[in-house]
């Protein structure tokens, strides 16, 4: 096996040899005519003798992912965004330029004008008049990209995962299409996209621990958001009926294939609504969703079939927790016997733990993950919801929702706060479980109650996390499929080696 750094040294060698035949290894603007998709879709039917007839002109740019020589011949493949299309280089109709040919490799870019023809295997070819050295590449493209089993790898260098795996580019593709969607399905109704800021003199609207940074100038310290919420709620004071935002939200959290420190959050807020609203809306918006990604109401995540055929169940969390395991709720509205069922199922509870949280965690540990099709999860008690309205019957709960499909939560949504006084008493009674010393809980935002003190209307807000939603529609088994630089460790650099195969450098694959 030869070792990367030779690979690159040779490679370093033909740049050199390109310079001293007067030419620029790193070209400057090519007019691209055509793309590998386009050409594949209006001549891939026609047949040999009407494209020798008709002798259809292209002009394409691309990188070079297969080669094979012959000597006074070679056969390529080069892809663009679009996809792939087989070149054919002849050195009779390239003459001088054929010595380019030679000191071509793998990752190398280049800008062909030609004429389409079919070979021998009836394979759809260029056959390359004008070859023209765009970029040339120093470092090997993997040879066996899936067969690697540091999968960090993939992440770290998304450039070369995107070069050679087709299937991450439609990821993300996918993804672009649900934002799309989503933006397109909100405006329709008469949302307004708005912005808010990143950094926040206090961190509010959900509970999480923050980053914290610190502002020069003003000499203070600013936290990056962990939710838009405060303010989206303040615009709504101000008399934006509907807005939405779709952003960056930071978290200084742990990393798991469900958490990303830094994710995607839309939060949309509608005024003269409560959360039976948001429940018909959330329901529309995924069956949209579904159709313009996969065309269909079922789809397939992680080898499950979901069902996303409306209405949606609405379960309590106790409900729901004795649905899946077969205990009796009466059980989950006494803090001991839940305690003492926690335990029998192996769910790990800290000291001094309320019921409202004891239940949520045996939710969380024995339930959440076997509900695949979309249920509703309501009634939270109103310690696990500060910015939530009580429910008129039942004051110990309020109105909200939680939605999970394929074990994961998707979105969180309730009847907004608006009454003043009990905000204010709710941000105290998380303060004083922060000065206890849960790290999670939120600060006293006094311009925020301010802001209500002025009038707020009632009010629903929803929260749906981006990155959680296009794993769902794209059957991605990690958030960091569906990011396209993910946050990881520390990178400790050091000399590897390449796949035996890749030693040839670009001499690889066949002709179609």
């Amino acid at each position: 096996m030869l070792e990367e750094n030779e690979l690159i040294l040779a490679r370093k060698k033909k740049l050199e040899d390109l310079k001293a035949l007067g030419i620029n290894p790193y070209g400057h603007r090519f007019e691209v005519k055509d793309k590998a998709a386009d050409i594949t879709a209006k001549y891939g039917e026609t047949d040999k003798e009407t494209l020798e007839a008709d002798k259809v002109g292209v002009v394409v740019a691309g990188r070079i992912v297969m080669f094979r020589s012959f000597g006074k011949a070679c056969f390529s493949h080069i892809q663009d965004a679009t996809g792939r299309i087989q070149i054919y280089m002849k050195k009779d109709l390239l003459g001088e330029q054929f010595k380019v040919v030679d000191l071509l490799d793998l990752g190398d870019h280049v800008g062909i004008e030609g004429y389409l023809f079919r070979t021998r295997t009836n394979e759809l070819t260029i056959e390359v008049e004008k070859l023209t050295l765009l970029s040339k590449s120093l470092r090997p493209l993997p040879e066996k990209w899936h067969g690697l089993t540091d999968v960090e790898t993939r992440y770290r260098q998304r450039y070369v995962d995107l070069i050679v795996n087709p299937d991450v580019k439609k990821t993300f593709i996918a993804r672009n299409k649900i934002i799309k969607t989503i933006k397109q399905y909100l405006e329709d109704r008469g949302f307004l996209e708005v912005e808010t800021p990143m950094m926040q003199q206090i961190p509010g609207g959900a509970t999480a621990r923050p980053f914290i940074t610190h502002h020069n100038a003003l000499d203070m310290d600013l936290y990056l958001r962990i939710a838009p919420e405060l303010y989206l709620k303040r615009l709504i004071v101000g008399g934006f009926d509907r807005v939405y935002e779709m952003n960056r939200n930071f978290r200084n959290e742990g990393i798991s294939i469900k958490h990303n420190p830094e994710f995607t959050m839309l939060e949309f807020y509608m005024a003269y609504a409560d959360y039976t609203d948001l429940i018909k809306l959330t329901e529309e918006l995924f069956g949209q969703i579904a159709m313009s990604v996969a065309g269909s109401l079922k789809i397939s995540c992680q080898g499950q079939e979901v069902d996303l055929t409306a209405p949606w169940p609405r379960w309590s969390m106790e409900e729901a927790i004795s649905r899946t395991t077969g205990v009796d709720i009466a059980v989950l509205k006494d803090l001991e016997s839940a305690k003492k069922f926690a335990r029998e199922n192996k769910v790990p509870l800290q000291e001094g733990m309320s019921l409202a949280k004891v239940v949520e965690e045996i939710f969380s540990k024995t339930t959440e993950a076997k509900l695949i099709n979309p249920t509703f999860i309501t009634e939270y008690p109103v310690e696990l919801s500060p910015l939530s309205r009580r429910n008129d019957e039942r004051p110990e709960i309020v109105d909200r929702f939680e939605l999970i499909i394929a074990g994961r939560e998707m979105a969180n949504a309730f009847s907004e706060l608006n009454d003043p006084l009990d905000q204010k008493e709710r941000f105290a009674d998380q303060v004083a479980q922060r000065e206890k010393g849960d790290a999670e809980a939120q600060f006293m935002d006094e311009d925020y109650v301010r802001a209500l003190e002025y009038g707020m209307p009632p009010t629903a807000g929803e929260g749906i996390g981006i990155d959680r939603l296009v794993m769902l529609f794209t059957g991605s088994d990690s958030i960091r499929d569906v990011i396209l630089f993910p946050q990881l460790k520390k990178e400790t650099i050091r000399v590897r080696q390449d796949n035996a195969d890749a030693k040839s450098g670009s001499q690889e694959g066949q002709e179609g």
